[in-house]
């Protein structure tokens, strides 16, 4: 085997360029880079003979998903002393750091996190402890920074445990459990096995053979075809401390002889066995240990001298079967066995292939005691601590609680607008007071404080998981847009495409607020002509195929091109871009002061998306006339967005559901076939008007 130094690389050889960078500007001293033996992925820096510290991958280590769905390298440098001296994002998919927020803001954020130890617990956002450091966040791209937190933190936790800079994992363990002794109630082998307190690993000579296929090892001792089915060795091993398990076994007195031998946090097991193969080893000699079987618990593996080894000669069990050799092996107390904690019996098969040379192969045996045996105590646990052992997307929906809830609400109360629409579009005043203010709901809260403006993006994201790979945590990473999507899946098969598009989008939301703010103030507003707006609704659907066909090739690509859509510089980044992206959007806002929601109608690719599955709700909840359209077209010219078209029907492939065609259809002063219905009941008339007397509103 090469030194180490053989294999070592000069800094300005090392790949990736920008690990390179990040080395040198951590330690400027470090002239040699080396793989460190028994883990490659950790580099050891050296200045000379000095070790300066180690730098690491983080994609090597956490393959955490972030907002795009796939995970965040970052090249880290810790000292040795566990400390991270510093740390550079190398590879990201994030859209809103692609085209959105300067990376520069995003190696800002990083840099908070050089000189913190790696066994520190960082949370994004809050105040510091002494339990805790909290770092500041990044604007808008709030998930994404929550994932890099954790990339960072995780990684330089599980390395630095590795290299023994900072306590691992094992040192957090639950509270060690304790037994149930209960009364003694005799059960037979069948009873014992059963309940699952009698573990059996039944190992043929085919999966032995398989085992060692593709190794040096594989001809030696291989079963004939007829005998592949023949056990090689059939094994059982049980938990003796808890009498139910261990008198059944042992009988009464060598139960009691046992307990006399264990001391205080010793454990017993009994291994049972018949077939050619045999857990002690022929090669077994007193002083030794054990080879050929061992317990794995943590991860912390116990072998079994001389001195932990019982003979058994008698076992009581009733139905108990005949086997070729029996053992008590004795855990230590060194050990800090844990008898509630799934434990593994280890029987390792050894095949030779020279006079020195060995294969071996590794066959577990997986032991829980049962529940009935054993209570474990509580753990005494901060909030953070236990919401840290949760997955990052358990972590995300925690800190956005009161943004979930307010949603929750938000979205209780559109329900109850849409179910309840007949009763209030009868009250028009009041009406419009609910629906502006959910205007404004829409625009402040879910768009400019929770960030919840859906995008192209999201539908492209999720077409691709599907084709490549569906993971739902790449969903639930951001609540309020899982949520959103959740709510809009819900709504199109009721009421289609209309509802969001008028209530739930956030920049839908600002243009209408502001044509609103336009109207009242008396700017002129003009209508495109129906036969044009036929055509350049037809747009958007271009768009759509445009950037779903790009992104089969690129993603990336097509999050760019995805910049048709206003909403990241003017929700998610709340007009704080370069002038380029803020001129469009602020040039899509002032056409829309002059003709209401211009990009919605026949740009936005997400509108299109989502219409596209429209024709799959279930209902009609617009009430229509058969006067509508013919002689009556009111409502026609009343509609904004031109979803009625001139012979009365409503396309909801376009329409917005702002309700105002609903508003005129219940009012009796406006609608013309209700004034004509209430002029002739004032005659004395029972039944509407003859078509001739509905007053016919002529299209301007």
């Amino acid at each position: 085997m090469l030194a180490p130094a053989a294999r070592a690389e000069v800094v300005n050889e090392y790949e990736p360029v920008a690990a390179r960078q990040v080395i040198q500007k951590a330690f400027p001293s470090v002239t040699e880079v080396r793989p460190r033996e028994g883990n490659r992925a950790i580099q050891e820096l050296y200045a000379g003979d000095e070790l300066k510290g180690y730098v690491y991958q983080s994609l090597d280590f956490v393959q955490t998903p972030a907002y795009s769905g796939k995970p965040i390298n970052v090249v880290v440098v810790l000292d040795t002393d566990g400390q991270i001296v510093q740390n550079r994002v190398i590879e990201h998919h994030e859209p809103i750091l692609l085209v959105g927020i300067p990376e520069s803001k995003m190696h800002d954020f990083t840099d908070q996190y050089i000189g913190l130890k790696a066994d520190q617990r960082v949370t994004v956002g809050g105040t510091s402890s002494e339990r805790k450091v909290a770092v500041d966040g990044l604007s808008g791209a709030t998930v994404t920074v929550m994932v890099i937190n954790e990339v960072i933190m995780r990684s330089a936790h599980r390395v630095g445990a590795e290299l023994g800079l900072v306590a691992g994992a094992g040192d957090s363990r639950p509270p060690m459990s304790e037994l149930e002794i209960g009364p003694f109630v005799p059960r037979t082998w069948q009873e014992l096995t059963g309940e699952g307190s009698v573990r059996r690993l039944l190992l043929t000579r085919g999966q032995v053979d398989e085992a060692f296929e593709g190794t040096a090892a594989a001809e030696v001792d291989k079963a004939a075809p007829e005998e592949r089915d023949d056990p090689l060795i059939d094994l059982y091993a049980a938990y003796l401390n808890v009498p139910a398990i261990g008198r059944n076994l042992l009988g009464e007195s060598q139960y009691q002889w046992l307990s006399s031998e264990l001391k205080e946090g010793e454990h017993a097991i009994a291994v049972l066995a018949k077939g050619d193969y045999s857990f002690k080893g022929s090669g077994y000699v007193r002083g030794g240990i054990f080879d050929r079987i061992q317990i794995r618990q943590y991860g912390d593996t116990f072998n079994f001298r001389d001195l932990d080894y019982y003979r058994l000669s008698d076992v009581y069990a009733e139905g108990m079967p005949d086997f070729d050799e029996m053992a008590i092996f004795v855990v230590r107390q060194q050990y800090n066995f844990d008898p509630g904690t799934e434990w593994t019996l280890e029987l390792t098969v050894k095949r030779q292939t020279g006079p020195l040379d060995s294969e071996f192969q590794v066959f577990p045996l997986t032991y829980q005691l049962p529940d009935q045996y054993y209570t474990r105590p509580e753990p005494v646990l901060t909030e953070e601590e236990m919401l840290a052992d949760q997955p990052m997307w358990v972590q995300v929906w925690y800190q956005r609680e009161f943004q979930i809830v307010v949603l929750s609400l938000g979205i209780g109360v559109l329900m109850f607008i849409l179910f309840f629409q007949d009763w209030l579009v009868q009250k028009p005043t009041i009406f419009r007071w609910i629906r502006h203010g959910f205007l404004v709901y829409t625009l402040f809260f879910i768009g400019w404080y929770a960030l919840g403006q859906l995008s192209i993006v999201n539908v492209l994201t999720f077409v691709n998981s599907v084709i490549r790979g569906f993971s739902w945590e790449t969903f639930l990473i951001d609540p309020m847009l899982f949520i959103l999507w959740a709510v809009v899946a819900a709504i199109i098969l009721l009421w289609g495409r209309a509802v969001y598009c008028g209530w739930l989008c956030p920049f839908g939301a600002l243009q209408e607020l502001l044509n609103e703010i336009a109207r009242r103030l008396k700017v002129p507003q003009y209508t495109v002509p129906f036969a044009w707006h036929e055509r350049l609704w037809a747009i958007k659907y271009i768009i759509l195929l445009v950037l779903f066909g790009v992104s089969l090739e690129s993603m990336a690509t097509a999050e760019r091109l995805a910049e048709v859509e206003p909403f990241k510089t003017a929700i998610t980044l709340k007009f704080d871009r370069s002038w380029p992206f803020v001129t469009y959007a602020v040039l899509l806002l002032v056409v829309n002061l002059f003709t209401r929601k211009v990009f919605c109608r026949y740009m936005c690719p997400l509108g299109a998306a989502l219409a596209l599955p429209s024709k799959l709700r279930v209902f009609d909840w617009l009430k229509r006339r058969k006067e509508c359209g013919n002689p009556c077209r009111l409502c026609d010219h009343e509609c904004e967005v031109q979803a009625i078209h001139p012979d009365g029907h409503i396309n909801y492939m376009e329409c917005h559901y702002c309700l105002d065609c609903q508003v005129t259809y219940f009012n009796d002063q406006k609608c013309p076939p209700l004034i004509v219905k209430r002029r002739g009941k004032r005659r004395g008339h029972n039944a509407p008007g003859h078509p001739d007397e509905i007053p016919v509103v002529q299209v301007p």
